[in-house]
C-alpha cells in the first residue's frame, strides 16, 4: 500500500485550523483526540492476550523478549525492555530493543535505515535469534521494510512473531504469528505518528511485557515483588511491598528486608513459609520463581 493510503498519513478534520487556535483550544483538541486512542486499543485486546499466553510461554522456558523497530517505533520498544530490569529483574540479555541504524538511533534519526531488509536480518544474526525467542516487530505503519524483514525472518527461524502497528490489513500483521493492529486513525499533525500511534503502541506493549511477566511469577497478587532496589527510592518501595503483601508495620518489614538479602519475594517466602533466605531461594527456584505454588 503507498504511504499515502495509509490511515495515519490521512489529514485529520478535526485539527484542519489547529495552527490558528488560541493555546487551550490547540490543547483540548489533542486532548480529545488522544482519548479515541484507548477506544482503539481496547478493540484489539484479544489479540494482545493472545501475544501475551503465546510469548509466556516462550518467556517461562528461557526465551527472549527481542523489541525491533526504526524511529519512534522502536524508541518505544527499546523503552519497553529497558523497563524490565529495574522493574522485575528481568536480565537485559533476555529483553532488549534493537533500533534501526543501531543505538546511536536511539537519541538521532539514522537515514535509510529503515528501508533494509537486510540490516534487519544482520540484527537479528547478530543477536543470535533462535526458534525459543520472541520477536516483537513495532511500526506504526505495518509495512516498513526493516520491521517487516524481522518477522519474515523470525518466522524462518521458527521464533514467535508479534507485530504491533496502527493500519489495516498491513503486510506485518498478515505476517506475524499473531498481529496486533490498533486503528487510531488520521494524526492530529499529519503523519506525526508518535502521536497517537506511538500512545497506542505504548500502551499495548505496556500490556504484553506486564501481561508475561504476570504470567511468569514475577507479580505477586498486583505488587512487583521482583523489584530490584538500585537507590533509595526504590529500596523503600521494597519495604512498602513486603508491609502491604504481609499486613506487618514498616520497621518489620525492613528486617524482612534485609534478612533476605534485600529481595522482596524471598521476604514473603521466608515469612509466609516460616523458613530461612536459604531455604526461601531454593523453593522459589524449584517453584519457578513463584511465590504462590497454584
Amino acid at each position: 500500500m503507498e504511504i499515502s493510503n495509509l490511515a495515519t498519513e490521512q489529514r485529520n478534520n478535526n485539527s484542519m485550523n489547529i495552527d490558528r487556535l488560541p493555546t487551550l483550544e490547540m490543547i483540548k483538541i489533542i486532548n480529545k483526540e488522544d482519548q479515541g486512542v484507548a477506544q482503539a486499543v481496547e478493540k484489539v485486546l484479544p489479540q494482545v492476550a493472545e501475544a501475551v499466553d503465546q510469548a509466556a510461554i516462550r518467556f517461562n522456558e528461557g526465551g527472549r523478549m527481542i523489541y525491533i523497530g526504526a524511529g519512534t517505533s522502536g524508541r518505544m520498544g527499546a523503552l519497553d525492555a529497558i523497563e524490565l530490569t529495574p522493574t522485575y529483574s528481568v536480565p537485559p540479555e533476555r529483553a532488549f530493543g534493537i533500533l534501526a541504524g543501531g543505538k546511536e538511533a536511539m537519541f538521532a534519526a539514522v537515514e535509510g535505515a529503515e528501508d533494509s531488509k537486510e540490516l534487519a536480518v544482520t540484527d537479528l544474526k547478530n543477536a543470535n535469534l533462535t526458534e525459543k525467542d520472541i520477536v516483537i516487530a513495532i511500526a506504526a505503519s505495518g509495512r516498513t521494510p526493516y520491521a517487516l524483514s524481522a518477522l519474515e525472518y523470525g518466522n524462518k527461524v521458527g521464533a514467535l512473531t508479534i507485530s504491533v502497528t496502527c493500519t489495516k490489513n498491513n503486510r506485518m500483521t498478515q505476517e506475524a504469528n499473531v498481529g496486533i493492529a490498533a486503528m487510531v486513525g488520521a494524526e492530529v499533525i499529519t503523519g506525526s505518528t508518535r502521536m497517537k500511534a506511538g500512545t497506542a503502541q505504548k500502551m499495548i506493549l505496556n500490556m504484553l511485557s506486564t501481561g508475561i511477566m504476570i504470567k511468569t511469577g514475577k507479580v505477586y497478587q498486583n505488587l512487583m515483588v521482583n523489584v530490584q532496589a538500585t537507590n533509595e527510592k526504590l529500596v523503600e518501595r521494597s519495604i512498602n511491598i513486603i508491609a502491604q503483601a504481609l499486613t506487618m508495620d514498616r520497621t518489620k518489614a525492613s528486617a524482612l528486608f534485609e534478612a533476605a538479602g534485600q529481595r522482596v519475594n524471598v521476604a514473603i517466602v521466608m515469612h509466609e513459609q516460616k523458613i530461612d533466605r536459604e531455604a526461601a531461594e531454593s523453593y522459589l527456584q524449584v517453584n519457578n520463581n513463584r511465590i504462590s505454588r497454584s
